[in-house]
């Protein structure tokens, strides 16, 4: 009798675990249901992959992209439970095309993940017509037959997107049309692309913040309406894009490609970046910024307050901070250009190099000849607003800021020769409004200083050549000035010369050195 309590006890947590495995298994098994075009956040565990199932389609629904998105880890999508090397894709913004069969009204994917226990991700069924495009339809460079992905590849100098060409929509039943046969207007070549730029907000690596903006990128209308159109492209045209990285800033990119024949769109599977790497030991996401760079711009910054407010007055000080900032650039574009020393305007005129640098000569000359008349505004101007910038760039090494870009692109664009081709975009949102005033009002208030303190004054210190001459005239003139009697400079070296030499000369014997008288 005393056995029977502990037995029974036994026996109610196995049955107990045996309904909570059945339960679980029967979840599985069930999978996770999806509606179209409705966003669903859910978690992906690593022993169990899911299945994502879309019931009752309608007849005029001819494929569906089917997409998912974590935020760093990767998850694995494909048709089958056993992935294929044509029918899956692994990344942290994938997406498949199900070309639909007659009369079929439901839909499945399976999804795993191999890095990580879990991994949160979100993910939504887009359904298209016939007569609507198919991203990467006419797919002859990657792995999927029909592939609507993004490939995205970055550095510290520039974010590279490709895509595979699409192709003309069929119904169900039909075979897929010829993508190299014609280049008329009844072929894919009458197709065009828009490429999309979206910025998440500053500052921000929050994975929730990623998951719910990636909403507003994945659909064309959506797109349309939060997107930032970059460029159109067509048919001709290489489906490569290039962008400038901004490490540390959330970027969402997407393609939308158009039948201008029969007026219909489809969107491509969005993909993101930040230019960086979650999971890196040193220079990750969270710790852009070194101890060294910060240290170096705090520094910096408390200099060009200095010249930002008494720059004009210290004339030397000025001239050694403006010539450090010249000689430091020329020299870091000339140590990376001649060496192997690499790191992981949007108007296409400006592309072309002699242009860009033509155009921005003439910028940096023509203030110098608009204020030639009044030399000392100038150069008060100057210290105000070249002083006042060094506190932006150390405020972009706590804080990012996209006004520390002003110059970033310009050493960019004389460091990288392929800089040319990127897209320059950049975010600008209410932080880096509260900087540019904080920039304004340090400038106004250092060239405001410095214009009533200098009222009265000498424009510029004497130059030293004037000063020289003008002592020189005063030693002539004076003849109680003890600097009257030293004599020339000729005769002072002449001097030293003769002393110089006889350090050589040896010494004569001693004794008599006359001769005896008789």
């Amino acid at each position: 009798m005393g056995l029977l309590g502990p037995l029974l006890l036994a026996l109610l947590g196995l049955g107990l675990g045996l309904a909570a495995a059945a339960e679980t298994s029967v979840n599985a098994s069930l999978g996770l249901e999806f509606s179209l075009g409705e966003f669903r956040d859910f978690m992906l565990n690593r022993p169990f992959p899911e299945e994502a199932i879309l019931r009752h389609i309608t007849s005029n629904v001819t494929f569906i992209i089917f997409q998912v998105h974590s935020q760093y880890e990767n998850i694995t999508i494909s048709l089958s439970k056993n992935p294929l090397p044509d029918a899956s894709g692994t990344g942290v913004d994938k997406g498949l095309v199900s070309i639909l069969k007659p009369e079929q009204s439901n839909c499945s994917w399976y999804l795993e993940i191999s890095d990580a226990d879990k991994v949160r991700s979100v993910a939504v069924p887009l359904s298209y017509s016939e007569k609507d495009p198919i991203p990467g339809g006419c797919n002859l460079e990657f792995d999927l037959d029909v592939d609507p992905n993004i490939y995205l590849e970055y550095n510290l100098y520039e974010t590279v997107i490709k895509f595979a060409p699409a192709n003309l929509g069929y119904a169900r039943g039909r075979d897929p049309l010829p993508c190299d046969l014609g280049t008329g207007l009844d072929s894919r070549w009458r197709l065009e692309y828009d490429v999309y730029q979206y910025f998440l907000p500053e500052n921000n690596l929050t994975e929730e913040v990623l998951l719910r903006h990636m909403e507003k990128m994945s659909m064309v209308s959506q797109v349309e309406a939060n997107g930032f159109k970059v460029a159109t492209l067509k048919s001709s045209d290489k489906t490569i894009v290039y962008f400038s990285s901004v490490p540390g800033q959330g970027v969402i990119y997407n393609v939308i490609v158009r039948d201008p024949v029969l007026n219909t769109s489809a969107a491509y599977v969005p993909a993101h970046t930040y230019a960086c790497h979650f999971n890196a030991i040193l220079d990750n996401c969270s710790s852009l910024g070194r101890l060294s760079t910060k240290v170096f711009f705090t520094i910096f910054a408390i200099l060009g307050l200095f010249i930002c407010f008494f720059g004009h007055r210290f004339w030397k000080t000025e001239l050694f901070f403006i010539g450090f900032i010249f000689v430091g650039f020329f020299f870091y574009i000339l140590i990376t250009r001649l060496t192997l020393l690499q790191y992981d305007g949007d108007l296409k005129i400006f592309h072309d190099d002699a242009v860009f640098w033509v155009a921005f000569s003439c910028m940096t000359i023509s203030i110098p000849v608009v204020f030639i008349g009044c030399l000392r505004i100038l150069n008060i101007l100057t210290c105000g607003i070249t002083g006042s910038y060094c506190v932006v760039l150390a405020i972009d090494s706590y804080f990012y800021t996209s006004l520390s870009y002003i110059t970033l692109n310009v050493l960019k664009r004389a460091v990288n020769t392929n800089f040319n081709r990127a897209y320059t975009n950049v975010p600008f949102q209410t932080n880096d409004f509260v900087i540019l005033a904080i920039w304004g009002m340090l400038a106004v208030s250092g060239i405001t200083l410095q214009i009533r303190r200098e009222r009265g004054r000498p424009f510029f210190p004497p130059h030293p050549y004037k000063t020289w001459k003008r002592e020189r005239e005063r030693r002539v003139t004076n003849i109680l000035d003890p600097s009257y009697h030293v004599r020339p400079l000729r005769e002072r070296l002449y001097s030293k010369l003769v002393q110089f030499k006889q350090l050589f000369q040896e010494e004569e014997a001693a004794g008599e050195r006359t001769p005896l008288l008789l």
